[in-house]
């Protein structure tokens, strides 16, 4: 059994709530994140096997089928998505720094993944959503072609959602920009 992840976005908070408890009681899954997020959104984030995943989202879908912002399912997530979602990592050497925005959470976490499997880059961020518009963004950092490459292939998935706002590639942060990443 592999691990996967999978994400309900709804437009309300109350919908979301009730589709969070109704994933949880559908299939055994480990819950990572339940919150409302900007504007007025609330997010749903399980893990677990394939199968208790897929269920867990099926559910959520189904119950809140009128409120639903995006979704997804990853059956084999890159190990570091989880870990720039919970916490921000300290990143000792930043060379090229990418980014990639989206108008959705579950948009954003796909092309994360996709872009952590496309070049050899370290994720330094995932930010879901808070304070910012609903939007997220993931910060990246390597070579300056393996950050290009993760950037380009996580764009493209962002962009066939329909949630790409931008892709940027900073091939040498000025070092004062550095602090602020994080």
């Amino acid at each position: 059994m592999k691990q996967a992840i999978g994400l309900v976005e709804f437009l309300s908070i109350a919908k979301g709530m009730e589709a969070a408890d109704a994933m949880l009681k559908a299939a055994q899954v480990e819950l990572l994140e339940a919150k409302p997020i900007c504007p007025g959104k609330y997010i749903v984030l399980v893990c677990g096997d394939v199968a208790a995943v897929q269920s867990a989202v099926d559910t959520g879908k189904t119950i809140s089928a009128d409120a639903l912002v995006d979704e997804f399912l990853l059956p084999n997530v890159h190990p570091s998505v989880i870990q720039a979602i919970a916490v921000a990592s300290l990143v000792g050497d930043i060379q090229a720094v990418g980014i990639i925005e989206t108008f959705s959470v579950a948009s954003l976490i796909v092309a994360a993944d996709t872009a952590a499997k496309a070049g050899d880059v370290e994720l330094m961020e995932i930010r879901l959503g808070m304070a910012i518009g609903g939007k997220s963004f993931v910060t990246m950092t390597g070579d300056v072609s393996s950050v290009t490459a993760a950037i380009e292939a996580g764009a493209v998935k962002a962009g066939e959602r329909g949630m790409l706002v931008e892709k940027v590639v900073i091939p040498s942060l000025h070092p004062a920009l550095k602090p602020y990443l994080l």
